[in-house]
């Protein structure tokens, strides 16, 4: 979905306020059904350990980016993690190994084909059966970038991602942005990770670790005529143009959006007609339709952690313990 201007505590149409007013009694909705059902879940603790990258807020903070670094890190402990997802925007709903030969977005998602090259990777609606097939297949530990408000899957340590761009209005979906209330978020977080070199706008005694995302490789040279279907496209534009790229044209699409050929066949017609080469992000780019992929640059970005040492510090109890 796209994210409603609305949701922006200092911008929206007039009738932005009386808008938020009206969707605020389903806000309370949604916070009573998930508190009730926190309360009503027993988590089920999977054999091995479960680190889990989640968020407060809808739409994206760089939980998939994060993921790899952490998965990069353990590896450089010797251990063997797995991923697992949900699979949004997939069709499967496993467990099922991501194969990303075999599957497309279609299947499993944008996130986990893009995870399973860093990894092996389950998704599973039933993240405890999930959970139970990695260990099966010799998992050390999992990793979670989704599922922070999953409670059937016992996490043994959750990170709650966020970023400079803060809380929106502040208010529950649907009249804001928010998966839920903060406080009940940061009950459940062992450590906050924060994104970017901004100020947090939130007070907290949890630890705060720092992380960044980067951009390996410059954008490619000449005109651009950029695209996304991500949380907040205009993030990837802003990079983009920070990194000097000479941008013809920046076209928004909803988050995890189902790319048809004739949208693409358009792209490239108005990349033509620019003498632009046609620029996305990775996850974007794992939905195009594989034959009109060709001529189409997609911008890597990765996440790299400030203090790796005060990150192991928190996981390594954990690993410590072994299986459970």
């Amino acid at each position: 979905m796209r994210a409603p201007e609305f949701w922006n505590h200092k911008h929206g149409s007039l009738a932005a306020p009386l808008t938020r007013s009206l969707l605020t009694p389903l806000s309370w909705l949604m916070v009573l059904a998930g508190r009730a059902r926190q309360r009503r879940v027993t988590p089920v603790h999977a054999p091995v350990p479960v680190i889990c990258l989640g968020n407060v807020t809808l739409g994206g903070t760089g939980k998939t980016p994060l993921a790899i670094a952490l998965a990069a890190c353990l590896h450089e402990k010797t251990q063997s993690p797995f991923f697992l997802s949900r699979g949004y925007g997939g069709k499967l709903r496993g467990p099922v190994i991501v194969d990303p030969v075999r599957h497309s977005a279609l299947d499993v998602g944008d996130e986990a084909l893009l995870l399973a090259k860093a990894a092996p990777t389950i998704v599973a609606h039933d993240r405890v059966a999930g959970a139970q097939l990695a260990a099966a297949k010799g998992a050390s530990l999992i990793i979670m970038d989704d599922g922070f408000q999953n409670p059937h899957l016992a996490k043994d340590v959750s990170f709650l991602v966020m970023d400079a761009h803060g809380l929106g209005n502040g208010r529950v979906f649907p009249a804001g942005p928010l998966r839920e209330p903060v406080d009940d978020a940061l009950a459940r977080a062992n450590a906050i990770i924060f994104m970017g070199d901004g100020k947090m706008n939130i007070s907290t005694d949890l630890p705060v670790l720092r992380a960044a995302l980067i951009n390996p490789e410059t954008p490619p040279s000449g005109p651009l005529l950029a695209f996304a279907g991500i949380g907040r496209p205009q993030k990837f534009f802003a990079a983009l143009r920070a990194h000097g790229a000479d941008l013809v044209q920046e076209i928004s699409f909803a988050d995890h959006h189902a790319f048809r050929a004739t949208e693409i066949t358009r792209l490239q017609s108005w990349a033509a007609a620019e003498n632009a080469t046609l620029v996305t992000t990775q996850k974007d780019y794992e939905r195009l339709p594989v034959p009109l992929r060709e001529n189409i640059f997609a911008w890597p970005v990765e996440a790299h952690f400030l203090d790796q040492d005060a990150l192991m510090a928190l996981i390594t109890p954990v690993l410590k313990r072994g299986v459970l």
